[in-house]
């Protein structure tokens, strides 16, 4: 059995990641780490756990033993401590932000804070896990992306990697679920607040912006900039990403359409749907998927991609276990085939 230890165990992306893996044949859940609720027993947070005996713990990374540590905290968290657990011979996959950016200055301007040594920043592995190496390479720090690039970036690859866009003119329009915000409180998300409003928000200073930009640009070999709007929409969990390109080759529907079902044939969590047909947020809810519907303006050449996902799971924690199953060699699917909730 893979033994595991949880991060941040009070939170939305911790409480998932326990759902999850309670149901993972390979895993036992050793550890939930809070250093506010040290003692208690997490169905004192959690009453639908009332089921489980686990009790949250105090992180000490000198006494830790198991073979993996998931850190489902804020940024600033994870880039104290996970170097000195990898040093113990424990693997990480850090759902944070702090080791996603490769370029230190960057992750200074986007999120407020001094960025991990460069050394670590390298020695991190991003993985998007439909497009991931790490089964082969096996990294011991794995920098799990976030919920907005990860709808994106399923969406995009395949015509990036097939240079068939204008790279110079990439719309990506998105909305989220307020799950996103973690369990925090802030104004915008209270209810009166948020109940029957739709706002956009960090235009231009998102922190997933760059997080977009470094994965294109390395599929592309040269350096892309996009749009990317966000959205707030009073609904619990889910993202939307609505993503205008120009193609630079003439391309029907059908036509795209066949490159997508090409290149996801055998990605098990991602679907791309029928022509006509377009994805919504309940359809994903709860499970690891990504749906993908197309639209093609072929009198002006222009490709609408919709893509979504449960935030709380392909966004973040079902990914992770994803990307978990593919560094210990296991089918990437093992503890992931949850039918989504429906309604």
């Amino acid at each position: 059995m893979i033994e595991v230890g949880i991060v941040g165990g009070s939170g939305y992306g911790a409480v998932e990641l326990i759902r999850l893996l309670v149901h993972h044949p390979e895993v036992k859940i050793k550890y939930v780490f809070s250093h506010s609720k040290a003692d208690e027993p997490i169905s004192k947070t959690f009453p639908h756990l009332n089921h489980l005996t686990h009790h949250y713990e105090e992180l000490n990374y000198e006494t830790i033993s198991c073979d993996v540590v998931f850190f489902a905290t804020p940024s600033n968290v994870s880039k104290h401590i996970a170097p000195k657990l990898v040093k113990q011979g424990i693997k990480v996959i850090d759902l944070s932000g702090d080791f996603r950016l490769k370029d230190r200055d960057v992750y200074q301007q986007f999120y407020g804070e001094e960025a991990a040594p460069q050394e670590q920043l390298d020695d991190a592995a991003y993985s998007i896990a439909e497009w991931s190496n790490i089964k082969q390479t096996v990294p011991n720090l794995i920098a799990n992306p976030g919920c907005f690039p990860t709808a994106t970036l399923l969406a995009l690859h395949p015509v990036i990697d097939r240079r068939v866009v204008d790279t110079n003119s990439i719309i990506i329009d998105a909305k989220t679920g307020v799950s996103g915000a973690g369990r925090s409180l802030s104004q915008n998300v209270h209810y009166s607040e948020m109940n029957e409003n739709f706002s956009a928000y960090g235009i231009g200073k998102h922190k997933h912006k760059p997080e977009i930009e470094q994965y294109l640009s390395q599929v592309a070999e040269k350096d892309i900039n996009v749009i990317f709007t966000p959205h707030l929409v009073p609904m619990t969990r889910g993202i939307l990403s609505t993503i205008y390109v120009k193609l630079t080759e003439a391309f029907s529907a059908e036509q795209l359409h066949t490159v997508y079902e090409k290149y996801y044939k055998d990605k098990p969590f991602v679907r791309v749907r029928d022509l006509g047909e377009y994805p919504k947020t309940k359809e994903v809810y709860g499970s690891n998927y990504c749906d993908i519907g197309l639209y093609v303006d072929e009198t002006q050449q222009t490709a609408v991609i919709v893509s979504v996902i449960d935030n709380l799971v392909k966004g973040a924690s079902g990914q992770a276990i994803q990307n978990l199953n593919l560094m210990f060699g296991l089918p990437e699917t093992t503890g992931l085939k949850q039918t989504p909730v429906y309604p």
